[in-house]
């Protein structure tokens, strides 16, 4: 498995790509990935340190203005994961961002939001023990846990 780049990480996270199918696109030449994705995470992150305007941060991104707010919310998101200070707890923030994107149109309150982090991560905790007793790592099943969200990302298209 390809070990990735900060950069490489926060790109995976700011356009929503698991990270083992942004690492499967790495060392093959793909432009997006080797260079245009980890870009626009390195600009992301100098106007985030810097304090750019909307307005600059759109001319260097190539964007629209009205567009800038989602960018920077995508990048302080991925930094919230990847700068986590551990992988449990990278787990645990992407989990919680990702409930909470999904189920903000149900008004759910912060307890509701919790307790689903909370029995996700109980579950990936099972996950673990079952892997364990096999004697398998997770990365064993990774394209299977893809698998379905990856088909469904296709009938979406």
């Amino acid at each position: 498995m390809r070990s990735m780049t900060r950069e490489q990480l926060l790109a995976a996270e700011i356009f929503s790509y698991s990270f083992a199918n942004y690492a499967d696109h790495l060392g093959i030449g793909h432009l997006r990935f080797e260079n245009h994705m980890p870009d626009t995470a390195r600009s992301l992150e100098r106007a985030e340190k810097e304090g750019w305007s909307d307005e600059r941060l759109a001319k260097a991104m190539e964007v629209e203005v009205s567009e800038v707010p989602k960018w920077r919310k995508r990048y302080r998101d991925a930094v919230e994961v990847v700068d986590a200070s551990s992988p449990a707890e990278a787990f645990r923030r992407a989990v919680r961002q990702l409930l909470a994107s999904e189920l903000h149109r149900h008004q759910i309150g912060d307890a509701e939001l919790e307790n689903a982090v909370q029995q996700v991560c109980y579950r990936a905790a099972d996950l673990s023990y079952l892997l364990d007793h096999r004697k398998e790592k997770l990365s064993d099943y990774s394209d299977e846990l893809r698998r379905e969200a990856e088909a469904e990302s296709d009938d979406q298209s």
